[in-house]
Protein backbone atom coordinates (compact mmCIF):
# COMPACT_ATOMS: atom_id res chain seq x y z
CA UNK A 1 0.00 0.00 0.00
CA UNK A 2 1.32 3.39 -0.92
CA UNK A 3 0.20 6.81 0.36
CA UNK A 4 1.06 10.33 -0.63
CA UNK A 5 0.10 12.54 2.30
CA UNK A 6 -0.16 16.29 1.88
CA UNK A 7 -0.74 18.71 4.73
CA UNK A 8 -3.37 21.12 3.44
CA UNK A 9 -5.10 24.33 4.39
CA UNK A 10 -8.02 22.96 2.35
CA UNK A 11 -8.71 20.35 -0.31
CA UNK A 12 -11.58 19.08 -2.39
CA UNK A 13 -12.49 16.37 -4.87
CA UNK A 14 -15.09 16.86 -7.56
CA UNK A 15 -16.61 14.19 -9.80
CA UNK A 16 -18.58 16.17 -12.40
CA UNK A 17 -20.10 13.08 -14.08
CA UNK A 18 -21.57 11.98 -10.74
CA UNK A 19 -22.47 15.41 -9.39
CA UNK A 20 -20.30 14.57 -6.36
CA UNK A 21 -18.04 16.82 -4.33
CA UNK A 22 -16.28 16.45 -0.99
CA UNK A 23 -14.08 19.01 0.72
CA UNK A 24 -12.11 19.58 3.89
CA UNK A 25 -10.49 22.46 5.68
CA UNK A 26 -7.22 22.13 7.58
CA UNK A 27 -5.96 18.56 7.51
CA UNK A 28 -4.55 15.93 5.19
CA UNK A 29 -5.17 15.04 1.56
CA UNK A 30 -4.26 11.37 1.24
CA UNK A 31 -3.76 9.73 -2.15
CA UNK A 32 -3.89 5.94 -1.72
CA UNK A 33 -2.96 3.04 -3.99
CA UNK A 34 -3.04 -0.71 -3.48
CA UNK A 35 -1.38 -3.85 -4.82
CA UNK A 36 -2.67 -7.42 -4.81
CA UNK A 37 -0.34 -8.39 -1.95
CA UNK A 38 -1.75 -5.79 0.46
CA UNK A 39 -3.24 -7.23 3.64
CA UNK A 40 -5.21 -6.03 6.65
CA UNK A 41 -1.83 -5.54 8.34
CA UNK A 42 -0.86 -3.02 5.63
CA UNK A 43 -4.13 -1.15 6.09
CA UNK A 44 -3.70 -1.07 9.87
CA UNK A 45 -0.09 0.10 9.68
CA UNK A 46 -0.84 2.87 7.19
CA UNK A 47 -3.94 4.09 9.05
CA UNK A 48 -2.09 4.17 12.40
CA UNK A 49 0.86 5.95 10.78
CA UNK A 50 -1.46 8.48 9.13
CA UNK A 51 -3.33 9.23 12.37
CA UNK A 52 -0.18 9.60 14.48
CA UNK A 53 2.19 11.33 12.04
CA UNK A 54 3.42 14.56 13.64
CA UNK A 55 3.45 16.99 10.71
CA UNK A 56 1.46 19.92 12.11
CA UNK A 57 3.13 22.82 13.88
CA UNK A 58 2.93 23.28 17.62
CA UNK A 59 2.88 26.72 19.28
CA UNK A 60 6.62 27.07 18.65
CA UNK A 61 6.40 26.26 14.93
CA UNK A 62 7.83 22.75 15.30
CA UNK A 63 6.10 19.82 13.58
CA UNK A 64 5.05 18.00 16.76
CA UNK A 65 1.30 17.56 16.30
CA UNK A 66 -0.78 14.94 14.51
CA UNK A 67 -3.97 15.45 12.51
CA UNK A 68 -5.84 14.24 15.61
CA UNK A 69 -4.07 16.78 17.82
CA UNK A 70 -5.15 19.69 15.61
CA UNK A 71 -8.67 18.29 15.05
CA UNK A 72 -7.87 18.19 11.34
CA UNK A 73 -9.87 16.56 8.60
CA UNK A 74 -8.83 13.90 6.08
CA UNK A 75 -9.74 13.61 2.41
CA UNK A 76 -8.76 10.17 1.05
CA UNK A 77 -8.64 9.68 -2.72
CA UNK A 78 -7.80 6.44 -4.53
CA UNK A 79 -5.04 6.85 -7.10
CA UNK A 80 -3.71 3.69 -8.77
CA UNK A 81 -1.12 5.74 -10.68
CA UNK A 82 1.03 5.84 -7.52
CA UNK A 83 2.22 2.39 -8.64
CA UNK A 84 3.29 3.55 -12.09
CA UNK A 85 6.43 1.91 -13.41
CA UNK A 86 8.51 4.20 -15.59
CA UNK A 87 11.47 1.88 -16.16
CA UNK A 88 10.82 1.15 -19.83
CA UNK A 89 9.71 3.59 -22.49
CA UNK A 90 7.72 6.75 -22.01
CA UNK A 91 4.30 5.30 -21.24
CA UNK A 92 3.98 4.34 -17.58
CA UNK A 93 2.87 0.80 -16.79
CA UNK A 94 0.28 0.27 -14.07
CA UNK A 95 0.48 -3.52 -14.02
CA UNK A 96 1.52 -3.61 -10.36
CA UNK A 97 -1.57 -1.69 -9.18
CA UNK A 98 -4.38 -3.85 -7.84
CA UNK A 99 -7.39 -4.27 -10.12
CA UNK A 100 -10.75 -2.90 -8.87
CA UNK A 101 -11.99 -6.25 -7.53
CA UNK A 102 -9.08 -6.22 -5.07
CA UNK A 103 -8.52 -2.49 -4.65
CA UNK A 104 -12.11 -1.38 -3.94
CA UNK A 105 -12.52 -3.55 -0.81
CA UNK A 106 -9.06 -2.47 0.39
CA UNK A 107 -9.91 1.21 -0.15
CA UNK A 108 -13.21 0.87 1.69
CA UNK A 109 -11.53 -0.94 4.61
CA UNK A 110 -8.84 1.75 4.67
CA UNK A 111 -11.51 4.46 5.00
CA UNK A 112 -12.90 2.55 7.97
CA UNK A 113 -9.45 2.23 9.54
CA UNK A 114 -8.87 5.97 9.18
CA UNK A 115 -12.09 6.59 11.10
CA UNK A 116 -11.09 4.01 13.72
CA UNK A 117 -7.69 5.59 14.36
CA UNK A 118 -8.62 9.27 14.05
CA UNK A 119 -12.10 9.22 15.52
CA UNK A 120 -13.39 11.10 12.45
CA UNK A 121 -15.00 9.79 9.31
CA UNK A 122 -12.81 10.79 6.36
CA UNK A 123 -14.13 12.57 3.31
CA UNK A 124 -13.33 10.64 0.15
CA UNK A 125 -13.41 10.45 -3.60
CA UNK A 126 -15.20 7.88 -5.77
CA UNK A 127 -13.07 4.88 -6.66
CA UNK A 128 -12.31 4.68 -10.39
CA UNK A 129 -14.06 7.93 -11.26
CA UNK A 130 -12.55 10.78 -13.25
CA UNK A 131 -11.91 13.09 -10.30
CA UNK A 132 -10.75 16.67 -10.13
CA UNK A 133 -8.70 17.23 -6.99
CA UNK A 134 -7.84 20.69 -5.69
CA UNK A 135 -5.67 21.57 -2.74
CA UNK A 136 -3.80 24.32 -1.01
CA UNK A 137 -0.68 22.54 0.27
CA UNK A 138 0.34 23.95 3.64
CA UNK A 139 4.09 24.27 4.02
CA UNK A 140 4.39 22.63 1.59
CA UNK A 141 4.48 19.33 3.42
CA UNK A 142 4.26 16.13 1.37
CA UNK A 143 5.13 12.70 2.79
CA UNK A 144 5.27 9.33 0.98
CA UNK A 145 4.45 6.21 2.99
CA UNK A 146 4.77 2.67 1.64
CA UNK A 147 3.71 -0.27 3.80
CA UNK A 148 6.18 -2.53 1.99
CA UNK A 149 9.11 -0.29 2.98
CA UNK A 150 8.74 -0.54 6.76
CA UNK A 151 12.13 -0.55 8.44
Amino acid sequence: MRLVIQRVANASVNVPAEGYEASIGKGLLVLAAFIDEDTDEDLEWCARKLAAMRIFDDSEGVMNLSVKDVDGEILAVSQFTLYASTVKGNRPSYIKAAKPDVAIPLYEKFLGKIEEYTGRKPSHGIFGADMKVSLLNDGPVTIIVDSKLKF
